[in-house]
């Protein structure tokens, strides 16, 4: 069975985000994926410094990170825009993630598959912001599949139950979800 790792980089409460993310985590679900959706702020991960690296090692929720990373063969990633970049909290997550293991174990993030996707409430839904997560992960070695969707007006897009009201518009999210099983499955 493919599993699906989906998170956001959003630390809000009643992110559009982490909402967006639970859409196409359940066209994963639907589509025969085992999905598990984590909040990143959870994680509770400092800034990272390499200084802080070399006397303490990596944090727990790195290390637990970087383990749900290497657990699952495929991740969904929403990402807001901040000031038409990367958010800072998936910025620090990607940057404990990708610590390399004393051991020298792979990095978590090398051959890994994501579809990204995100929210605003600006005309441009986000899209500016991929750009810079698009980049960061593939110098990682991520495959990143070229269906992404950026939701406009998020503020008015979602009703009372976390869906969005338009019925195109949530097909499309929980499409993309199902976009990666299929990929998954294939390879």
């Amino acid at each position: 069975m493919v599993k699906v790792l989906a998170f956001s980089g959003s630390g809000r409460r009643q992110s559009y985000n982490q909402r967006l993310v639970a859409i196409a985590a359940a066209g994963a679900h639907r589509a025969g994926a085992e999905v598990t959706l984590i909040n990143l702020q959870d994680l509770n991960l400092p800034i990272f410094n390499e200084d802080e690296e070399a006397e303490q090692g990596l944090p727990p929720g790195a290390v637990g990170f970087k383990r749900l990373l290497r657990q699952h063969d495929g991740w969904l990633i929403a990402c807001p825009e901040y000031n038409s970049s990367i958010t800072p909290l998936l910025k620090n997550a990607i940057d404990w993630a990708s610590r390399p293991e004393p051991n020298g174990a792979a990095s978590p993030f090398r051959g890994k598959t994501t579809i990204l996707m995100s929210a605003s409430p600006g005309q441009l839904g986000g899209l500016r912001g991929l750009f810079h997560v698009r980049d960061i992960l593939y110098n990682l070695g991520t495959i990143i599949l070229p269906q992404q969707r950026s939701l406009t007006h998020a503020d008015l897009a979602f009703n009372d139950h976390d869906q969005l009201q338009d019925e195109a518009q949530q097909e499309a999210f929980l499409n993309l979800g199902r976009t990666l099983v299929s990929y998954l499955e294939r390879t």
